[in-house]
């Protein structure tokens, strides 16, 4: 299996998701250079990942060859960083969102426009439970699908999953949002467990966006990433079922209903000895999700990075695209529209950016 050279501008906390996965996967991924501004923070990353580092893109270009990098910054930081890597031709994955606002989205898709490889790192597509359920939408089970309830991630990654399962792409939507703060026991962050009893405020952001015929409801605390007692929320309807979490239920004939779960397999519980990692998810009898990094011990949200840095590498060699420029500009652009209605309090109507003509 060929490895797949590529680099890293970055060293902050989401960059190191790129090193575990490269660690656990040393036959496929090969991270070549980082660009650390800060030679400190360069100089741990390299005693604790083993890794080469540089001060900017020009050394790390000029010393390595990777096949496309990543861009692991600040939004204010990633735009320009895109840009200088396009102009030397370099294919770029780019962390999300890709742009904070419309008009230096805009500007990125001009460069993609006139020939820039631009991809974006939106992993939650390719999280395993959220594609298996995918896939059982795709394959037509529930019928078309009118509406998706997501609480399973923030801004412009729920919104990602939201047009998936809707199916949406550059429709306009009619928005209405709210927010709404409750007390809530603090847990785990960044850091690691609590270490005392600390009641907090916890903001709730809901939101509508009416597509016409098809209906997307947003909803997220920004708790749910680490709670133990704040959970993930999927509710998918379709003329034919319907799938809530792991359940489905859909019309087999119009006399035949069906019921299934959707159960993980896993390598490594109750005394298994084929080692610790994710096989896959199966509905029933059928497996609607398969681990392609089998035996790599990854967390959900490895195992869709490395989904995005392999197929970044196809990509990069005339492959189809990982998640385009257009799309994630699309989902946070609606991210900014639920913004614009909570504080507006009004309706917002999204308009056709350059993006989605």
């Amino acid at each position: 299996m060929e490895q797949i050279p590529f680099a890293i501008v970055g060293g902050g906390w989401r960059a190191e998701f790129y090193l575990r996965i490269a660690a656990a996967l040393p036959e496929r991924f090969q991270i070549v250079g980082m660009a650390v501004r800060d030679a400190e923070r360069g100089q741990a990353l390299e005693r604790a990942w083993g890794v080469r580092t540089y001060r900017n893109v020009g050394q790390l270009l000029r010393a390595e060859k990777p096949r496309y990098v990543v861009t692991s910054v600040s939004w204010e930081a990633n735009p320009p960083l895109v840009a200088e890597l396009a102009e030397r031709g370099v294919p770029v994955l780019s962390e999300t969102p890709p742009a904070p606002d419309v008009e230096r989205m805009a500007r990125l898709c001009d460069l993609a426009q006139h020939g820039a490889r631009i991809q974006v790192a939106e992993q939650y597509v390719y999280q395993p439970h959220h594609a298996a359920r995918l896939a059982f939408v795709g394959a037509g089970a529930l019928g078309t699908v009118s509406q998706a309830q997501v609480s399973a991630a923030h801004g412009y990654h729920g919104i990602s999953l939201i047009r998936r399962f809707l199916g949406v792409t550059y429709e306009n939507a009619r928005i209405t949002a709210c927010r709404f703060a409750s007390p809530l026991i603090a847990g785990p962050d960044r850091q690691g467990p609590p270490q005392a009893e600390r009641l907090l405020s916890s903001s709730q952001t809901i939101a509508w966006l009416d597509f016409g015929e098809r209906l997307g409801v947003y909803d997220f605390t920004g708790d749910q990433y680490f709670s133990w007692v704040r959970g993930q929320r999927l509710l998918v309807r379709g003329e034919r079922g319907e799938i809530i979490n792991e359940r489905a239920s859909y019309l087999l004939d119009y006399q035949t209903p069906v019921e299934v779960t959707f159960v993980r397999a896993a390598g490594g519980a109750n005394g298994n000895l084929e080692g610790f990692f994710l096989k896959g998810i199966m509905a029933g009898e059928h497996w609607v999700y398969r681990n392609p990094f089998i035996p790599g011990r990854l967390a959900d949200d490895e195992i869709a990075i490395a989904t995005s840095l392999a197929r970044m590498a196809e990509y990069a060699q005339g492959g189809p695209d990982v998640y385009s420029l257009a799309e994630a500009c699309q989902d946070r652009y609606l991210d900014i529209c639920i913004e614009r209605a909570v504080e507006s309090g009004q309706v917002v109507l999204s308009e056709t950016q350059p993006w989605g003509h």
